[in-house]
C-alpha cells in the first residue's frame, strides 16, 4: 500500500492506526462521485519484528465537484460511554462553501458520523480536538468551538493571539490555554509582579475553562514573562490544594529552548538541538523516567530526559511522525519513530521503537540472521532487569517488616525487665492506661495474640464502665437548634458522645409553653435520628439502626456475669464513633396562627440498666433539652431559613441546615446498572443538567441547586464499578422523585437497569444479617445460662437434707453403715432423674422467649429487606 502526504497516523491501544483517502475504481471512471477513507490496524510482530495489518475498514463519501481532506485525528473521550476512541476531521470543500465534519472509529472499524457543520471560510490556527467530541479553533483572534453535544458553533468572550495547550484541568474540565494583549487593570495588584509583567510585554497568558466560561490566571501557568516566546505547552500534572491550582508543565520556545514550569516558576531549562520546534509530548518509560518528545518543523526530533535535570537524551533526522504508545506489549510506553524513506512507500516500512534503554527494534535488521546473539541478549536482559526489579522490592518490604519485628521485641523485653524490677522490689507493675491502649493497638495491628488467656478489660474495669454507662449525665446536649424549610418547622438536637442511650427509642416532643385550654400542648411532630461520623463522610437517616461494632464478640467468655457486661460495652462504643442529632419535623403553618409560640423541646429515650437477673432492663426517662421561641417576624425576615450559598464549585452550607434537609426529605436508593456502557453520564448529569455541587465537608453529597420544584434535593452517587453505581436520592416529596428520575432516564446509556433499594446496599444488609444473627445465638446462649442460675430449677437434695461423707470402707463395715449408703444410693439415683425434668419459673420463661422473639424478628425483616 502506497503513502501519500495526507495519510494521518494514529497510536491506539498500542496498535498504529493509518488513515488514507483513496478513490474507487468506478469512482473514477464516473468523474469523481466516491471517496473512500480507508484505516488499516497495523500491530508489531516481536517475532518477524516487523508491523503487520490486523483488521481494515473504509467509510465512503459522496465526493461529486467537491474536495476531501484529512484535517487531523486524535484520541478523544465519547461523553456517551466514557471510552476513549479514534476521531477523525474531515473537510468537504465544494465552491465557497466549506463543510467539517468528525468521525469516530469504533473497535469493529465501522465509522460513526458524531455531527458536521458549514463555514465561510477555512480552518487553519490552532485547531484541537478533545472530550466529547469537541472541536476548537482560533480564527481572527478569536476562539471558537463545537461539541456533539450542543453542534452549534460557540465563541468564546476573549480576545486571543495564539493557543499553546488544550487538555483536562482537575476541577475545572476541559481548559484552554492562550496568549492575548495584556488587559491592564485600573489599580495596581498587591504583589505588583503580575501588572508589571504585562505592562512591560504587553501580553499575557490566561486560562479559559471550556464547560464553564471561567477565566483562570495565566500566572499558575508560567509568568508572564514568557507569553512573547512560547510556542507550545505540555502539562504533565494539576492539581487543586487549598482552592490554588498546582501545575506541572514543559514548554518550547521560539529561542529553542524547552522549559521546566513548577507551579508558575521555572524549575529548568535545556537548549534544542534543532530550529523551529513545533510540539512537545510526553512519555514515560518501564524505567519510570520522564521523557519529553520535541517536534521541529523541518522534520527533525529529539527526546529531552527529566532526571537531575532536563537533557536531550537522543535525536534523529527525517523523521516523518513520532507516536507514542505500549507497542511492544511490555506495559510501559515506548517511541515509535517513522522516518522518511523516498526509496520504499510502504506503511511502516521504515521505523525504530525505542525507550531509550532496554528496548530498542528498528526495521531493516535481520534479527534472526545478522545479529541473533544481540536479539538474545536483549530479550533475556529485559527479562532479567524485571525480575531483579520484583527481587528488589521483596527484600526491601522484608526488610521493613524486620525493622518492625525488632522495634516490637525491643518494646517487649524493655516492658518485661521493668515488670521484672518491680517483682524483685515487691512491687506491683501497672501500665499506664494510655500506654496500654496505644500497645493493645498496636499489637492487633501487627497481628499479635496474647500468651496469656486472658480478657481485653478485667472485670472492674467493665463494672465500673458499665456503672458509668448507665447513669445519664447532667448536660449531654450540645446544641439546640430550629430552622424552617418550606412549611415545615424542624427543631434538632445534637447529642454528646458520652450519651449512652439506645437510639431505637429515642424521639423529641414539642410542647407549647403557653396557657391554651381550648386546644392539646402538645405539637405533633415526626421524630428522625441522623448520625454524621467526624468527618462527615457518610450521611445515614433512620429511626433505629445502629452500625456494625468496630470488633466481633467473644464467644467462649469465662461466665455469665462477663457475657452480661460486654452489651454496654459493645453499645457504648458503637455510638463514639458517629456524631448523633436528633430532629423533630411538624407543619409550620398551624404555629404561626398564634403570632408567637414557645415551646419546650423534651427528649425522650429509654435508660439501660444491667443486672444479675436478666440481660438488659430498661426505663423510659424524660429529659428537658430547652425552649424555642418562634415569631412571625423571625420568619419574614428569614432568621431560620435554609441557605445553601456556593464558594468556588461547592457548596458552604452550614451543618444545621444540611441536617434540617435531611430531616424534611425521604431517602430512596437505586442500583443502576449498565452492561455496554459505563455509567459516567450520571456524573455529568448531577453537575450540568442537575445543577449541582458538591458539599465543601463532604464531596460524595451535592446539592442540587436547579430552580423549580427540584431545588434542595440531595444527592449521593456511589460508583461500585465503572458498569454499577447506587443513586442515593433525598427529596421532599414522590413528585420531586419522579422528576428527577425522567431527567436521569434520557441521559442514561441504553439497555440500563435501574433498581429501587428497599433498605440499603446488598453489602451493608448482608453485613446487618450476619451481626443479628450473631446477636440472636449470643441472646439464646445467655438464656441458657440463666436457666442454669435460676434459683427456681429443681434439682435434688430438695429437703436439704445433708449426707454424710464418710469413707466408703468405713461405711460396709457395718449393717448401720450399709443401710445409710443404700440411702445414698437412691437420693443419688432420684437426683439424676429429677436433673432430666427441670422445670422453671413462668416469668423467667416469659422474659426469655421475649428475648428470643425479639432477637428472630430483627433477622426476618433483614432477610426480608434482602429478599
Amino acid at each position: 500500500m502506497l503513502l501519500s502526504e495526507q495519510d494521518q497516523f494514529l497510536s491506539y491501544n498500542g496498535e498504529v492506526l493509518v488513515f488514507q483517502l483513496s478513490k474507487t475504481k468506478h469512482a473514477e471512471e464516473a468523474d469523481d462521485k466516491t471517496m473512500n477513507l480507508c484505516v488499516r490496524r497495523m500491530a508489531f510482530n516481536r517475532d518477524t519484528k516487523l508491523f503487520v495489518q490486523k483488521s481494515s475498514g473504509v467509510f465512503s463519501m459522496g465526493a461529486s465537484h467537491s474536495k476531501i481532506e484529512i484535517i487531523c485525528c486524535s484520541c478523544t473521550t465519547d461523553s456517551r460511554t466514557g471510552i476513549i476512541l479514534p476521531c477523525i476531521l474531515m473537510k468537504k470543500k465544494k465552491r465557497n462553501n466549506v463543510k467539517y465534519f468528525l468521525l469516530l472509529l469504533h473497535s469493529s472499524n465501522q465509522f460513526e458520523p458524531s455531527f458536521y457543520f458549514k463555514l465561510d471560510y477555512e480552518l487553519k490556527e490552532d485547531i484541537r480536538l478533545f472530550a466529547g467530541p469537541s472541536l476548537l479553533w482560533r480564527h481572527a483572534n478569536k476562539l471558537f468551538y463545537i461539541s456533539s453535544n450542543t453542534r452549534v458553533v460557540q465563541s468564546a468572550p476573549v480576545q486571543l493571539s495564539s493557543v499553546v495547550w488544550t487538555g483536562e484541568i482537575v476541577g475545572e474540565g476541559t481548559v484552554v490555554l492562550g496568549i492575548r494583549t495584556a488587559c491592564l487593570p485600573e489599580t495596581e495588584d498587591p504583589d505588583g509582579f503580575s501588572v508589571s509583567d504585562r505592562a512591560i510585554w504587553g501580553s499575557e497568558f490566561f486560562g479559559y475553562a471550556v464547560q464553564t466560561q471561567k477565566m483562570l490566571p495565566g500566572t499558575c501557568f508560567m509568568p508572564h514573562a514568557y507569553s512573547r516566546v512560547v510556542s507550545s505547552v505540555c502539562v504533565c500534572k494539576s492539581e487543586s490544594l487549598k482552592k490554588q491550582l498546582r501545575i506541572s508543565l514543559v514548554a518550547i520556545t521560539h529561542k529553542n529552548q524547552l522549559i521546566w514550569f513548577q507551579n508558575g516558576a521555572p524549575k529548568g531549562v535545556c537548549e534544542l538541538p534543532y530550529e523551529k520546534p513545533r510540539s512537545v509530548k510526553p512519555a514515560l518509560t518501564s524505567s519510570n523516567d520522564l521523557l519529553f518528545v520535541v517536534a521541529f518543523a523541518s522534520g527533525n526530533s529529539c527526546v529531552v530526559q527529566r532526571r537531575d535535570s532536563l537533557q536531550v537524551a537522543s535525536k534523529w533526522q527525517k523523521v516523518k511522525c513520532v507516536l507514542v504508545d505500549d507497542f511492544i506489549g511490555s506495559g510501559s510506553e515506548q517511541l515509535l519513530l517513522l522516518f522518511k524513506d523516498d526509496s520504499n512507500t510502504d506503511v511502516l516500512s521504515t521505523f525504530k521503537i525505542t525507550d531509550l534503554g532496554e528496548v530498542n527494534y528498528a526495521s531493516g535488521i535481520n534479527y534472526k540472521q545478522d545479529v541473533p546473539a544481540a536479539e538474545g541478549l536483549q530479550e533475556n536482559g529485559l527479562l532479567t532487569v524485571r525480575a531483579l526489579e520484583t527481587r528488589l522490592q521483596a527484600g526491601w518490604t522484608s526488610v521493613r517488616e524486620l525493622q518492625q519485628h525488632l522495634g516490637l521485641q525491643k518494646r517487649v523485653i524493655l516492658e518485661s525487665c521493668r515488670a521484672l524490677i518491680d517483682l524483685v522490689e515487691e512491687r506491683t507493675h501497672i501500665l499506664p492506661n494510655s500506654k496500654e491502649v496505644k500497645c493493645r493497638r498496636r499489637a492487633r495491628s501487627e497481628g499479635l495474640v496474647s500468651l496469656w488467656d486472658d480478657v481485653e478489660n478485667p472485670p472492674d474495669s467493665l463494672s465500673k464502665e458499665t456503672s458509668l454507662s448507665s447513669e445519664v449525665p447532667e448536660h449531654f446536649t450540645e446544641e439546640l437548634w430550629l430552622r424552617v424549610v418550606g412549611d415545615s418547622l424542624v427543631v434538632g438536637v445534637k447529642l454528646t458522645e458520652s450519651f449512652y442511650l439506645s437510639l431505637s427509642d429515642v424521639s423529641l416532643s414539642l410542647v407549647m409553653d403557653q396557657d391554651l385550654s381550648s386546644i392539646s400542648p402538645i405539637i405533633k411532630c415526626q421524630s428522625k435520628i441522623i448520625k454524621l461520623n467526624k468527618a462527615f463522610s457518610a450521611l445515614t437517616v433512620s429511626s433505629s439502626q445502629i452500625g456494625p461494632p468496630p470488633k466481633k464478640m467473644k464467644l467462649d467468655l469465662r461466665s455469665n456475669n462477663d457475657l452480661k457486661k460486654e452489651f454496654p460495652k459493645r453499645s457504648s462504643r458503637i455510638q463514639l464513633d458517629e456524631a448523633k442529632t436528633v430532629t423533630a419535623v411538624t407543619s409550620l403553618s398551624p404555629l404561626l396562627a398564634f403570632h408567637r409560640v414557645c415551646c419546650v423541646v423534651l427528649l425522650h429515650a429509654r435508660k439501660q440498666n444491667h443486672q444479675n437477673d436478666s440481660l438488659q432492663q430498661s426505663k423510659k426517662i424524660t429529659v428537658l433539652c430547652g425552649k424555642i421561641l418562634l415569631t412571625l417576624e423571625d420568619i419574614s425576615s428569614g432568621r431560620y431559613s435554609v441557605k445553601m450559598p456556593r464558594d468556588n464549585s461547592y457548596c458552604t452550607a452550614s451543618m444545621e441546615d444540611i441536617l434540617a434537609i435531611l430531616a424534611v426529605s425521604v431517602r430512596f436508593s437505586f442500583q443502576i446498572e449498565s452492561c455496554d456502557y459505563t455509567l459516567t453520564p450520571v456524573s455529568s448529569w448531577l453537575l450540568g443538567e442537575m445543577e449541582c455541587t458538591p458539599f465543601k465537608g463532604c464531596q460524595d453529597n451535592i446539592f442540587c441547586h436547579k430552580a423549580g420544584n427540584i431545588h434542595g434535593t440531595i444527592f449521593n452517587w456511589a460508583l461500585k464499578n465503572p458498569f454499577e453505581g447506587v443513586l442515593t436520592i433525598f427529596c421532599r416529596n414522590l413528585t420531586v422523585l419522579f422528576q428527577c428520575l425522567h431527567s436521569l432516564t434520557r441521559v442514561l446509556p441504553p439497555n440500563c437497569g435501574v433498581k429501587l433499594l428497599r433498605s440499603g446496599s446488598k453489602g451493608a444488609l448482608t453485613e446487618q444479617l450476619a451481626l443479628a444473627l450473631e446477636k440472636e445465638m449470643l441472646t439464646l446462649k445467655n438464656s441458657l445460662s440463666l436457666k442454669k442460675a435460676e434459683n427456681s430449677l429443681t434439682w435434688g437434695n430438695e429437703s436439704g437434707k445433708k449426707i454424710n461423707n464418710a469413707p466408703l470402707a468405713s461405711l460396709l463395715d457395718t449393717e448401720e453403715g450399709v443401710q445409710e449408703f443404700r440411702k445414698k444410693l437412691q437420693n443419688e439415683q432420684e437426683e439424676c432423674v429429677q436433673s432430666m425434668n427441670q422445670t422453671m419459673n413462668g416469668a423467667l420463661y416469659q422474659k426469655i422467649a421475649l428475648k428470643i422473639a425479639e432477637a428472630q424478628l430483627s433477622s426476618d425483616m433483614i432477610v426480608w429487606s434482602l429478599a
